[in-house]
C-alpha cells in the first residue's frame, strides 16, 4: 500500500506540470540488439523513470590515484575484491567510507564511535565503475579550493556551532529536522534514488529523501525575480540536442551546499548513456565560494522498483529530546 500511495502521489505532481508523456518506443533492444535511444511523442529523450546513485566512486580524487582519471579493468577488480573485506560486519558505510578504506586495505571504523550508527544492512549494494573521481572538472578530480571569505565564514559557522549547538531548533541542519537534504545531493547508497516525469512543457525531477519535488518548466520562461529565493533556487530547463539542461538560480540564504553563498549558480545536464544509464552532470559555480566552477558527473543506474516514503520520523520526534539534552547540559554547566 505503502508504495502504490507514494507512486500516486508522484503522478499527481506530474499531472500538474502538465501531463505525463508516453514512451514510443520503448526503452530496451531492438530485434537487432542495437539500443534505441526511447522518445517522446515529442521527439525528446524519454528520461522517466526511477533512477538510482549507489555508485561506489568517491567524490574526490583519493591521494593513490592522483595520477588517474580512471581505473584499468584490473584494478576494478581488485577494488571490487578489497571493498568486500572493508565492509565486515560492523556499521553502514556512507559516502566515500567504503573506498577510502579498500584502498587502505582496512575494515572500516564506525561513522559514530560514541551510540553506533546504521548497520550495513541498510545501505544498498554499490555499483563500481573505472571513475575514480566523480569530480571530472577540475581534472585532478578534486574540489577547487575554497576563497579566503569562505574559509572564514566557516570558521565562524563552526565556532558557533560548537558554542550553540541546540539554542533553538534553527541551530540545527535542515536534513535533521526533516526539512530538505538541498539541491544538488550527491551522496549515495542511502534513499539515493530520483524519479523523473515529463511533459511536453516541464519535467518533474523528485528525491527520494525528504520527497522534494521540483517541477521545472521548458518553456524558455525567464527566471524569478532576484527578490524570490528559495531552498532549491529557481530551475529552468531546455534541451540541447538530446541532452536535457537545467539551470539553477535564486537560491536562498538558509540554502547551503557545501558551504554555498545565495549566488550558487547550478547547471545540470541528463544524457541518456544506455538503457539503464542516465549520466547525471551537474556544474557549480559560485565566486564568493570556490575559486573556480567545478563538474560532477555520476551515472545514474535505472531502477525497477518503484522509490519507497521517506517519513524523516526521527528528526520531528527527536528535537524535543535534543533541545531538551541541551538544557540539561546547560543547567549541569552552571551549577558549576
Amino acid at each position: 500500500m505503502r508504495q502504490q500511495l507514494v507512486t500516486t502521489s508522484c503522478l499527481a505532481v506530474a499531472v500538474l506540470a502538465g501531463g505525463l508523456l508516453s514512451s514510443t518506443p520503448a526503452a530496451g533492444q531492438t530485434s537487432d540488439g542495437n539500443w534505441t535511444l526511447p522518445r517522446t511523442p515529442d521527439g525528446h529523450p524519454d528520461l522517466q523513470g526511477v533512477w538510482a546513485n549507489n555508485n561506489a566512486t568517491p567524490l574526490e580524487r583519493p591521494e593513490v590515484w592522483s595520477d588517474k582519471a580512471t581505473l584499468s579493468e584490473e584494478e576494478l577488480a581488485a577494488l571490487q575484491v578489497a571493498a568486500q573485506t572493508a565492509v565486515g560486519d560492523g556499521d553502514a558505510l556512507f559516502g566515500d567510507q567504503l573506498v577510502l578504506a579498500a584502498i587502505e586495505g582496512i575494515e572500516a571504523t564506525s561513522y559514530d564511535p560514541t551510540t553506533g550508527n546504521y548497520n550495513q544492512f541498510w545501505i544498498a549494494e554499490r555499483d563500481f565503475t573505472n571513475q575514480t573521481s566523480l569530480v571530472v572538472d577540475p581534472p585532478d578530480g578534486r574540489i577547487p579550493d575554497v576563497t579566503p571569505e569562505a574559509r572564514e565564514r566557516r570558521r565562524e559557522a563552526a565556532a558557533y556551532r560548537r558554542d550553540h549547538p541546540a539554542d533553538t531548533y534553527t541551530d540545527r541542519p535542515l536534513p535533521e529536522r526533516c526539512v530538505s537534504y538541498g539541491v544538488p545531493r550527491l551522496g549515495a547508497g542511502y534513499n539515493s534514488y530520483y524519479q523523473m516525469f515529463q511533459s511536453a512543457n516541464h519535467v518533474v525531477f523528485m528525491n527520494e529523501m525528504i520527497h522534494d519535488a521540483r517541477v521545472i518548466p521548458l518553456t524558455g520562461q525567464s527566471h524569478a525575480p532576484d527578490a524570490v529565493r528559495q531552498l532549491h533556487g529557481d530551475s529552468r530547463g531546455r534541451w540541447e540536442g538530446d541532452t536535457l539542461v537545467v539551470e539553477t538560480t535564486n537560491y536562498s540564504s538558509d540554502a547551503t551546499f557545501r558551504g554555498s553563498s545565495d549566488g550558487l549558480h547550478m547547471v545540470e545536464r541528463f544524457t541518456l548513456a544506455g538503457p539503464r544509464t542516465l549520466n547525471y552532470e551537474v556544474t557549480l559555480t559560485d565566486p564568493t565560494v570556490w575559486t573556480r566552477p567545478w563538474t560532477v558527473l555520476i551515472p545514474l543506474m535505472r531502477s525497477d522498483e518503484p522509490m519507497f516514503e521517506y517519513a524523516c520520523h526521527e528528526g520531528n520526534i527527536g528535537m524535543d529530546g535534543i533541545l531538551a539534552g541541551h538544557r540539561a547540559e546547560e543547567r549541569e554547566a552552571a551549577s558549576k
